[in-house]
């Protein structure tokens, strides 16, 4: 019996302490609403002000030499873009406008591609900004593209024309046969090389795709709804704490 009266005081007990507590909240029920509405509303204001963000995408293709490989592996010009022309273009926005760039660049190489993929994120009234870092971007590329496919030109051209003489003077010869079809064979294969180099290209610049990378406006409201929904729970029993430690110290 006295463990029955024990275990029926506790639940009562629990009862009691859960009717203070919606009672405590009705009591604070305008500090609630309160803070709900406002922090919603924050969210809605945030949401509606906001503006969208589009991804800028750019895609260069690599100078290529015969057998589908490229002058520069892609892998390299990515770091060189990343260690080099990047921080320069920052540091020279910097020093112009006392700024940094307002987006980030980043660059990748999709598998399997002589691609280079240089993409940022801004608002449309950044696009053109990008537009023209891009374009620099681009045009320091195929420059860089162009000097390698130059010096790899001149020296097949150096090739060739070496193989010119050799042949010439292996075709006044005596048994050289041999010597010549091999001289021959790779002069043609060194001329297929050349015939076979193709300049860096810019196949798209800072294109966008339409579509919003930012958060969803409907999430941002649901997000500020739920954040209301806690802080103003929280707030009404903190003024409740608030205002009995005020009732305790006037008693003082």
């Amino acid at each position: 019996m006295v463990e029955s009266s024990q275990g029926s005081r506790s639940q009562y007990d629990d009862e009691i302490s859960l009717v203070d507590l919606a009672t405590t909240f009705l009591k604070r029920r305008r500090v609630f609403y309160a803070v709900f509405l406002l922090v919603t509303l924050a969210g809605v204001a945030y949401a509606l002000l906001t503006p969208a963000k589009y991804e800028y995408v750019t895609l260069v293709k690599l100078a290529e030499k015969s057998g589908g490989k490229y002058i520069e592996e892609p892998a390299t010009v990515i770091a060189e873009l990343d260690s080099l022309w990047v921080p320069d273009l920052q540091a020279t926005y910097r020093a112009e406008h006392d700024r940094n760039l307002p987006f980030r660049i980043t660059a990748s190489n999709p598998e399997n591609t002589g691609l280079v993929r240089i993409v940022s994120e801004a608002t449309p009234a950044g696009e053109e900004l990008i537009d023209r870092t891009h374009r620099q971007l681009i045009e320091r590329l195929i420059t860089d593209q162009e000097q390698a496919l130059t010096r790899l030109r001149k020296s097949l051209e150096r090739q060739i024309e070496s193989l010119d003489t050799t042949i010439e003077m292996l075709e006044g010869g005596q048994e050289t046969g041999d010597a010549l079809a091999s001289a021959v064979e790779k002069q043609l294969s060194l001329e297929t090389d050349l015939e076979s180099l193709a300049p860096a290209e810019a196949l798209v610049v800072s294109r966008s795709n339409g579509e919003n990378t930012g958060p969803a406006k409907s999430l941002i409201v649901v997000l500020a709804a739920m954040l209301g929904l806690m802080g103003g729970v929280f707030l009404a029993f903190f003024a409740e704490f608030i205002g009995l430690v005020r009732e305790k110290a006037a008693e003082l």
